[in-house]
């Protein structure tokens, strides 16, 4: 007899959702057992394990262009930058609440209190490279995805965001300086941001404003926290 069994086809977000799962597992795992500096997690760690999984799937099971496999587009420049900071802008005012929490009044810089101007850029280069390191994982690679196979936008902006707050837990739970009512904004927020982000990148089919958007929240968190 024939075997008449047929196999489930799997979806393109299923696919992408299997990577995101063993990336965050490579995640976890670093963050457990790894105590590098900050710098080396941002430049190096995070782009090797989150865009290097996406890049390769890309560009050797989906045989796309990479840039355009995550919708990274530069034709609407201007108003995605406006979109993207404006948006941030709003976002940073969770830090101030964040910092008000933690201190009963607003300081700024406490934990750099010499912060020199060579310093200021160096964390505002660090900020955005965290920014695009997520960015590209969370909205073009998984929220494209799923939004590309629903067409449902706010359920596919539902889970992506969901996702990304899964992606902060290995820091939230185990950054003694955020506990409390501070943890609690900062997860809160999380979810915000991201569906935000999400929302904008759908709309805008660019992944710039969510960059941004995400790196003035880190600038912001940096200035404060």
């Amino acid at each position: 007899m024939a075997d008449t069994s047929v196999k489930p086809k799997v979806s393109p977000s299923q696919r992408a959702l299997n990577v995101w799962a063993v990336i965050l597992i490579v995640w976890s795992i670093y963050r457990a057992y790894f105590k590098l500096p900050e710098w080396f997690d941002e430049f190096v760690a995070k782009p090797a394990i989150f865009i290097l999984p996406v890049y390769w799937y890309i560009r050797h099971y989906e045989k796309k262009n990479f840039l355009k496999g995550i919708d990274l587009r530069f034709d609407k420049l201007k108003d995605d930058l406006a979109i993207g900071l404006g948006i941030g802008a709003i976002f940073g005012v969770s830090a101030l609440l964040a910092n008000f929490l933690k201190n009963g009044k607003l300081v700024f810089f406490q934990n750099n209190p010499d912060l020199t101007l060579q310093m200021a850029l160096f964390w505002i280069i660090l900020s955005l490279a965290t920014a695009v390191s997520e960015e590209v994982l969370s909205r073009g690679f998984v929220l494209k995805r799923l939004y590309d196979d629903s067409k449902n936008m706010l359920s596919a902006a539902f889970i992506a965001s969901v996702l990304f707050f899964f992606l902060h837990v290995p820091i939230l739970f185990t950054n003694r300086a955020i506990s409390g009512n501070l943890l609690i904004v900062f997860m809160v927020t999380d979810l915000m941001l991201s569906l935000a982000s999400s929302v904008v990148f759908l709309q805008r089919k660019s992944l710039i404003p969510a960059i941004l958007i995400h790196a003035f929240y880190n600038i912001a968190l940096l200035v404060l926290i």
